[in-house]
């Protein structure tokens, strides 16, 4: 078993890539939850101090401090150099796209908010795409042309 540190830009065409990652993807979704749960706190903070420095304009930040602070930690660290979030690294899991090109912030957060809306329309299709698509790709991952490989396999 060879081990591969940093995914490659080009979809490997090896199955062992794409075997278990959909359980894993689960996995990382609940750790990537948690940790922006966890910087939403601080966020709420700022949000705070800010409403009081704009004599309550600020506070109209609230309803979406959860949408803002997600979409920056996954633009920033699906963006980014390791080409996954913090759970997904942790799950062992990379993010590529097909055309080979590297996943930059703008379709990390395209990425996102495309899980988000298919989420809301058709919760049980989502993971179930991925059972019956090849590359268990997903629904949003199908419409931008991305695919999540194992970082080893």
């Amino acid at each position: 078993m060879s081990v591969n540190p940093n995914p490659p830009l080009a979809a490997p065409e090896d199955w062992r890539a794409y075997s278990g990652v959909l359980s894993r993807r689960v996995f990382a979704f609940v750790l990537d939850y948690i940790a922006v749960a966890l910087l939403c706190i601080p966020a709420a903070v700022v949000v705070f101090f800010l409403g009081l420095v704009t004599l309550g304009l600020g506070f109209y930040l609230y309803p979406i401090l959860f949408f803002v602070v997600a979409a920056l930690y996954f633009g920033l660290t699906v963006g980014g150099e390791a080409q996954a979030s913090p759970g997904m690294r942790f799950m062992g899991l990379a993010m590529i796209r097909l055309d080979g090109q590297r996943i930059d912030f703008l379709t990390a957060l395209v990425h996102l908010v495309l899980f988000w809306i298919l989420n809301s329309v058709l919760t049980p299709l989502i993971l179930l795409a991925g059972l019956f698509t090849e590359r268990s790709r997903l629904v949003h991952d199908l419409l931008i042309g991305t695919a999540v490989i194992r970082r080893s396999y």
